[in-house]
């Protein structure tokens, strides 16, 4: 844990979390983290639609809910009531920081939009995050992480020729649009200390998935359209050695494509019953010979592996400092002590179950700690607490529950 010698850095900033799912509560969940007041804003009824998403605890719990919403304090707010939109415009005239994750237009109809809110509070930092963005001929269309990363090129560049390329089973294009979100958010906090006022950050997450393409993009403008990623399935024909490889006992991934790190890989292949002269074949010894002689090289390197147990091979890597890795299950990945010593599987104390055991976020400062201890909040858990900082008197807060207005579970 580090230590706290330094408020947290976005400490008495509040922030309007009126997201749902994944990429919007993320972003809250960060900065939450990172010391906002952030409070979470459901709809009656059901709250959050992730609420109702795996793992559920209980019957009636999520664990992707708890997971991604803790630290934040949580009303529910019914905004088909006009005193329902009064208390929204309240608190976010109170607010730094509003979150939303809907489609384009949908919170204008609610009086919740950027142009509602910026005339009434200036200073307002406004994230939205959709599938497509706020502009452009597909703006009012629907989308998820899985659509944007078919659309993004990224889909169609995994898995193995011939076959339908694979889900990623990660929320790729949430979770990195969520990350931009908040580096974005921090940038505009800091650019309103100069101009005194906020503005409207537009996130889509097609367009953030476009920009993580490190090589494809230019490799097909810079070739006058000649380059085509093409999938590859378990190695990367432009960066040989470099892929995943099937030992005796699982798999395994290695990284021999510079050429240092590959004279010494092959010379160990050599040492340890591979080829004569593998190690001293000059033709390996720059990148464009690899890739050249990849199929060549796949043919000596696949069957060494394969003889050998995981633990064997990465020793024997290890010896020469040539990057590689076990591909781990899930138990492996929490048990592992390098994410046991960061700290990276965070606990929790929830009043109802117990001990909670959930993903950390991989902020690590010198002067502060930022491991969240508050757990997801109940569906309007806050509801009074939140009222009563608004300047709600203690009748006008029990009424306004008693009507609904102000839902609670």
């Amino acid at each position: 844990m580090s230590p706290t010698t330094q408020a947290l850095p976005l400490a008495g900033l509040r922030v309007i979390d009126y997201s749902h799912f994944l990429a919007g509560p993320y972003v809250g969940r960060c900065l939450a983290a990172l010391g906002a007041e952030v409070i979470k804003v459901e709809r009656p009824g059901t709250g959050d639609a992730g609420r109702q998403h795996s793992h559920i605890i209980d019957d009636q719990q999520s664990g992707y809910f708890l997971q991604l919403n803790m630290g934040k304090q949580g009303v529910s707010v019914n905004m088909r009531d006009p005193r329902g939109k009064a208390f929204m415009h309240r608190l976010c005239d109170s607010a730094d920081v509003f979150i939303e994750n809907y489609r384009p237009g949908a919170l204008d109809r609610l009086g919740l939009g950027y142009p509602e809110l910026a005339a009434r509070n200036p200073r307002l930092v406004y994230c939205s995050i959709s599938a497509y963005g706020h502009t452009g001929p597909d703006s009012h269309r629907a989308g998820f992480g899985l659509i944007a990363e078919a659309k993004s090129g990224i889909m169609q560049m995994v898995g193995s020729p011939g076959e339908a390329p694979p889900l990623l089973r990660i929320s790729l294009g949430d979770m990195y649009t969520g990350i931009h979100a908040v580096a974005a958010i921090n940038a505009a906090l800091l650019g309103r200390e100069r101009s005194g006022r906020g503005q409207h950050i537009d996130m889509a997450l097609y367009d953030t998935l476009v920009s993580m393409h490190e090589y494809a993009v230019q490799c097909y403008t810079l070739s006058g359209g000649q380059v085509l990623p093409q999938q590859t399935g378990h190695d990367m024909p432009t960066s040989t050695l470099y892929g995943v490889f099937r030992a005796q006992d699982g798999d395994l991934v290695l990284a021999a494509q510079v050429d240092d790190a590959w004279r010494r890989f092959a010379t160990l292949v050599e040492q340890h019953g591979g080829p004569a002269g593998f190690g001293a074949d000059t033709r390996f010894h720059d990148a464009n010979g690899r890739n050249a002689g990849r199929e060549e090289i796949l043919a000596v390197v696949r069957p060494w592996i394969a003889q050998r147990t995981v633990a064997q091979v990465l020793a024997l890597l290890d010896g020469i400092d040539v990057p590689a890795a076990k591909v781990q299950r899930i138990d492996e990945v929490i048990n592992d002590p390098q994410i046991q010593a960061r700290g990276m599987i965070q606990e929790q104390q929830h009043p109802r179950y117990g001990t909670l055991r959930l993903p950390n976020l991989p902020f690590r400062f010198s002067e502060c700690d930022t491991t969240v201890q508050q757990v997801a909040p109940d569906l309007g858990q806050h509801n009074a607490e939140v009222a009563a900082a608004l300047g709600y008197s203690a009748d006008e807060i029990a009424a306004l529950q008693a009507e609904g207005v102000l839902f609670s579970r």
